[in-house]
């Protein structure tokens, strides 16, 4: 009995102490999370007429369609269209359809508005590309059906809401007319259509909603030209911009006829100065003009002048006109001031009189109001009530309602354009006794609960417990280190020129900075954010200096534009320096040297072949003096194919004496011919990454050393006919190559030739090996190809006698200028993806084995053994490589179900894949971002050096209880059997 008590303790202990090699349904939150955004709102439509879900409909720079909750902001479904398939316009048809024109007016798509499901598609007419437009005509005496009109590529098309059935076409190419308005007459089935052939003539159609037929075409010509920017007034009074932007050209439609009329903007408004531009709001009656400082409303008296109706100073947004009534419309105005917004809402007819007046306290770190879109209700009064979506300059969307701020979101981090990393603050040693006695009580109850779940004695609210006290004791969400280094801040740098710092373990939001030295301004008019660096990484002054991170902007839109750097605390989140340049910033080299704050040294290169040294103080000036001869980078020009060494000479010659500036000196170049050769990809070793060991072992006992150099670059190049998409040449016109070249001395260490094939081309470097992914046009396929080097320079160290007398060479200092002597193997695979981004995982020591992380095209990660691309697999491969575990060769890369590490997640609009390496060797952190973010926890060699986080300890200290109890008892029992054996 107590041999079968023993056997049983024993198999629910290994039973409970093996590893996981899936997710369960409640690990899932332990170790990743997934959010999910849509971008920056560019348009938006309300539904709120029909009784159920209260829903706003947005189009996003993104690319991204959504439904989104007016209750909570959550997203009820989305589409993302991709990159090349931006959207132009988007609006409701009959209450129920998503009508959405996208790709310069080519393709319209109806989707289902409660579901998301798409109803219909249809391709348009292709022609030359023009702007496209989008009405929906609505016949109140049809109420199946609407017509949908669309302007795009020089036609004119109507289309059937219902099932998207072409209903008539008109081509207007002949005539070389632009149509840039359409309007319906308020209860007419004809169309009006109005637009500009060259730069001075006007013309204006009239055209029947049914049948397409032309009713009338009238003309004429306006002295000035058009500037592009017209506004509609009413059906019959427009006012359009001309070229100089100084004048106003008010046009009267009324009786068949066109009269227009100019005034200058100097008559109305007698301060402009500068050029003026039309702001994009609908509001019958009204003109806005948005000039640099301020906003301008006009409108068309009686005599069909223009005259100011009001001005407002200070930044604002206005939104179209909304009819809140049949006969009446409002519009809404968003100012801001200190820390706060102002709601205003308008009669549209009648300026003075003012339906909604609100201020909302507002965080700064928001920026601007740049969009603002209105929706009205009825009040439990019946009176009319009205709410704004605004739209800001960090990206984040908000509802404004009764005065508060409903619900916002963060929409900013959907366009992710640099990541890195900072570790958080040390934790405070020293705890109390009750909160001690605390810990230990929800010790035992949380193992008591693990171990019924165990025995399958856990009823549903013991399950729910468990999974809450996993959650609570992870202390995945504390706000200091842990020992396996897990918890982590995440800095982000998005489009919105603004800084995310998120927290690893639930991905939370720490803090935000809209940088304010990348503010728009009069001085900086177009700040654009590039790149950032760590900037200050404390290690022996962990506990008196924090880290620090570099952003590098300039502003402008030229390469000349002059930079501004911003120095940002990644504990606080607060700006501690900012500096506007003197000089442009097109290449920034992180150098591997450090001042005494552990600062790290940057070399900042300019548009005229000038390095600046930054931080700009006589201790880094004295460090950079020393390691002078010890500084090379490369710059490689894509558009000229040149790739070049560069190096440092003295100090630059200029009027003031700079000891921060330097000059450089070419040291190599190597051209690619331009009819046979273009640049598409570049790859070089992350200057992280820590190799285990140089030396590695074969199968026949042999040693090859892999050749390490943080030195080597790879380049892709295609012949320039294969730079378009695939297809686009035959495979006789294309061919890939690539190289493997030092960039200290500017020696090509590897060059090969795919023909056949071309891009995308997708890269890794790794250690001594490169993966690159490309497209092979004979098989058809997407190929991924390896290339390992190796030194053969150390090939006498396999001796180990010379080991152990010490005449190696393994100590012996290397050189770049030293004529390596590299061999290398490579291999070819198929693979069944399209691949967005590649990447690969990096540990503390590097001594775990290496996953390839690849974004395939379905917007998941898919991690792949370092093996499976390995160049020396065989078909046969000898029992000493199995041993070694090498697999037997196959022609394409498997693409396992289970290896996915997003699981069933999209990570929608995939862009990149960051890793970092964990104080635990075996494991990972992996960070995807795109339009949405997704983290994880990677152990490509599983977690053989700690017990997983639900490993139960008090099963085991139970059994072992139990083990000594069960020896105790057997030792009892053999007594008294020994016993009785003697008395016999």
């Amino acid at each position: 009995m107590a041999i079968r008590v023993f056997l049983l303790l024993i198999l629910l202990l290994y039973t409970s102490s093996l590893p996981a090699f899936s997710l369960y349904e409640d690990q899932v939150g332990l170790m990743d999370w997934h959010q999910q955004y849509i971008g920056k709102v560019k348009q938006a439509v309300f539904h709120t007429q029909k009784a159920g879900r209260k829903r706003v409909v947005v189009s996003t720079e993104e690319n991204v369609i959504a439904s989104l909750d007016l209750r909570r902001g959550e997203i009820f479904w989305r589409h993302v269209l991709g990159d090349k398939d931006a959207i132009d316009h988007i609006d409701i048809s009959l209450g129920k359809y998503v009508i959405v024109l996208s790709l310069g007016g080519s393709i319209l798509r109806a989707w289902n508005l409660p579901d998301g499901q798409m109803v219909w598609e249809s391709f348009l007419t292709a022609g030359m590309p023009s702007k496209p437009l989008l009405l929906i005509v609505t016949d109140p005496k049809v109420d199946r059906d609407n017509v949908i009109l669309v302007y795009s590529n020089e036609h004119l098309h109507a289309v059937s809401s219902v099932d998207g059935s072409a209903l008539w076409s008109m081509n207007l190419a002949a005539e070389s007319v632009e149509i840039h308005q359409l309007m319906q007459p308020h209860g007419s089935d004809t169309i009006c259509a109005v637009g500009f052939s060259g730069s001075s003539k006007f013309h204006a159609y009239q055209i029947s909603a049914k049948n397409g037929e032309l009713l009338k075409h009238d003309t004429v010509k306006i002295p000035g030209g058009f500037s592009g920017e017209i506004a509609v007034l009413s059906s019959e009074a427009l006012v359009v911009l001309d070229a100089t932007r100084s004048i106003l050209i008010s046009l009267n439609l009324k009786d068949g006829k066109i009269i227009f009329k100019q005034t200058f903007i100097h008559d109305l408004v007698p301060d402009f100065t500068g050029m003026a531009a039309i702001l994009s709001s609908k509001i019958e009656g009204m003109l806005s003009l948005k000039f640099y400082s301020h906003i301008v409303f006009m409108r068309l008296n009686a005599e069909g002048m223009l005259e100011v109706v009001d001005k407002i100073e200070h930044s604002a947004a206005v939104s179209d006109a909304l009819a809140f009534t049949e006969e009446d419309q409002a519009f809404g105005l968003v100012q801001q001031g200190d820390s706060k917004i102002y709601l205003t809402v308008k009669h549209a007819c009648d300026w003075s009189n003012n339906l909604l007046e609100e201020s909302i306290e507002m965080d700064h770190h928001h920026g601007l109001v740049q969009r603002v879109f209105l929706n009205n209700y009825i009040r439990t009064d019946r009176s009319h009530g009205f709410r704004a979506l605004v739209v800001m300059e960090d990206h984040s969307l908000l509802l404004l309602q009764q005065g508060e701020i409903v619900w916002s979101r963060e929409d900013g981090l959907a366009s992710v354009i640099d990541v890195t990393t900072s570790e958080l603050p040390v934790g405070k040693e020293g705890v109390s006794v009750a909160k001690v006695e605390e810990s230990l009580l929800e010790w035992l109850k949380g193992h008591i609960l693990k171990l019924k779940g165990t025995l399958m004695l856990a009823n549903p609210e013991d399950i729910a417990a468990i999974q809450e006290l996993r959650l609570k004791s992870s202390e995945k969400s504390k706000m200091t280190r842990d020992r396996n280094g897990f918890r982590k801040l995440l800095i982000v740098l998005t489009k919105a020129r603004k800084l995310f710092a998120l927290h690893t373990g639930d991905g939370r939001v720490v803090w935000s900075l809209l940088l304010p030295s990348l503010h728009k301004s009069e001085v900086c008019e177009h700040p654009i954010a590039l790149n950032m660096y760590q900037w200050q990484v404390p290690h022996h002054h962990v506990m008196d200096e924090n880290p620090s991170v570099l952003v590098v902007g300039h502003c402008g839109l030229g390469k000349d534009a002059p930079a501004v750097l911003s120095f940002v605390d990644t504990y606080t989140g607060k700006e501690l320096q900012s500096q506007t340049l003197s000089h442009s910033v097109v290449q920034v080299i992180p150098l591997s040297f450090t001042d005494s704050t552990e600062q790290r040294l940057h070399l900042l290169i300019d548009a005229h072949k000038q390095a600046h040294l930054y931080p700009k103080t006589p201790e880094a000036a004295a460090i950079f003096q020393h390691e002078f001869p010890n500084v090379y980078w490369y710059s490689v020009d894509t558009d000229s194919g040149i790739i070049r060494g560069h190096g440092v000479k003295c100090n630059c010659v200029s009027e003031v004496a700079d000891n921060f500036c330097f000059g450089m000196r070419d040291l190599w170049s190597i051209v690619f011919p331009s009819d046979s050769e273009k640049i598409i990809k570049t790859a070089t070793r992350k200057s992280n990454e820590v190799v285990h060991t140089q030396a590695k072992a074969m199968a026949d006992q042999e040693v090859m050393y892999k050749y390490i150099s943080k030195n080597v670059l790879f380049v892709a190049t295609v012949a320039p006919k294969a730079v378009g998409g695939i297809g686009s040449v035959t495979p006789d016109e294309s061919w890939l190559v690539v190289y493997l070249i030092d960039t200290v001395t500017g020696r090509i260490l590897q060059r090969m030739t795919h023909h056949g094939s071309q891009g995308p081309v997708h890269a890794v470097f790794s250690e001594n090996w490169v993966v690159y992914h490309y497209f092979n046009l004979r098989a058809h396929r997407y190929e991924m190809s390896v290339i390992e080097i190796y030194d053969e320079s150390r090939a006498d160290n396999k001796d180990v006698w010379k080991l152990i007398l010490g005449k190696h060479n393994l100590t012996s200092p290397s050189s770049s200028y030293s004529r390596p002597e590299a061999v290398t193997k490579s291999q070819s695979y198929f693979f069944t993806h399209s691949v967005k981004a590649i990447a690969v995982t990096l540990t503390a020591k590097g001594i775990t084995s290496k996953q390839l992380l690849i974004g395939t095209i379905g917007d998941q990660v898919l991690a792949l053994d370092k093996r499976y691309v390995d160049p020396r697999r065989s078909v046969n491969p000898t029992q000493a490589e199995k041993e070694e575990g090498i697999i037997p060769l196959t022609d394409s890369l498997p693409v396992i179900p289970q290896s996915f590490v997003t699981h069933a997640l999209r990570v929608e609009g995939l862009r990149g894949i960051i890793t970092v390496p964990a104080k635990l060797e075996s494991t990972t952190l992996v960070f995807a971002y795109g339009v949405d973010l997704f983290y994880t926890r990677l152990a490509p060699s599983r977690t053989y050096d700690s017990l997983t986080e639900d490993f139960n300890y008090a099963l085991l200290l139970i059994t072992i209880v139990a083990l000594v109890a069960a020896i105790f008892i057997t030792w009892i029992l053999s007594e008294r059997k020994e016993l009785r054996d003697k008395w016999r």
